[in-house]
């Protein structure tokens, strides 16, 4: 179960398992997206279902589990993708726009979560991954809202992982740099080290395939951002508000 799957990272994940084989639900809003991408992944030999639903809504998304779990008899794998950003500097910052990109960033994980974990836990067995970001690490210029859900669900995430490691459930928090998708489309900022979309799913799916517990790259960024974390806070402000990865 793939959740944002009508674009980016997640129709990239979607494509590259159905060519491995797998039987996939596809969770996003647009029923027309899905279709289409269902249509692709049928072509490529495997199975694939449509399930729109808003990842804001619990009861949407649970039933939108319980229809794959009715077509395939069980989940063993839920990739919680769905995610969206904003760019706002902290003076003209509304609120709104805030408590958007948590819900669908922080909630809709949690709802994805929801719907598939009692299963999981009763069958023994299950793989839970989440696209987090290099930006759950620290604060970036005109990013609050961004930054503080993504550290928001890799935190949220690790703790389910130490919960969930006794029932024989496993948790992968990835963490990614700048990749070509919507997401990243159109910015004029410099963004170091930006990666094809191929080549970041390969990574993404390879890391979920090894079962580990956190992934995070490129390792070069990676590195530069794990370094940030032990900076002194006043030499991360200087070099931190000298450059700006949003305009």
């Amino acid at each position: 179960m793939i959740t944002g799957a009508s674009s980016g990272i997640g129709r990239g994940l979607a494509l590259e398992l159905g060519r491995q084989g797998a039987k996939l639900g596809l969770v996003a809003r647009r029923a027309d997206a899905l279709r289409e991408l269902v249509e692709e992944i049928i072509s490529l030999g495997s199975e694939a279902l449509s399930l729109p639903a808003d990842v804001q809504d619990a009861a949407s998304v649970r039933a939108a589990a319980d229809q794959l779990r009715a077509e395939f008899q069980h989940i063993d794998l839920l990739i919680a993708n769905a995610g969206i950003g904003i760019t706002s500097d902290a003076a003209s910052m509304r609120l709104d726009d805030v408590a958007r990109v948590f819900n669908v960033n922080v909630i809709g994980a949690a709802n994805s979560v929801g719907a598939v974990v009692p299963e999981m836990v009763a069958q023994g067995s299950g793989h839970l991954a989440v696209i987090s970001s290099l930006a759950a690490y620290r604060g970036l210029p005109k990013s609050a809202a961004y930054c503080g859900s993504k550290a928001a669900v890799s935190s949220f995430f690790e703790s389910i992982r130490l919960d969930l490691k006794p029932k024989g459930i496993d948790v992968t928090i990835i963490h990614p740099g700048f990749i070509k998708t919507p997401l990243t489309a159109g910015r004029q900022a410099e963004m170091p080290f930006l990666m094809e979309l191929d080549t970041a799913v390969r990574l993404i799916v390879r890391a979920i395939e090894k079962r580990k517990k956190s992934y995070a790259f490129p390792w070069q960024l990676a590195s530069i951002v794990r370094l940030g974390l032990i900076m002194p806070n006043a030499m991360y402000d200087r070099i931190a508000t000298r450059s700006s990865f949003r305009e």
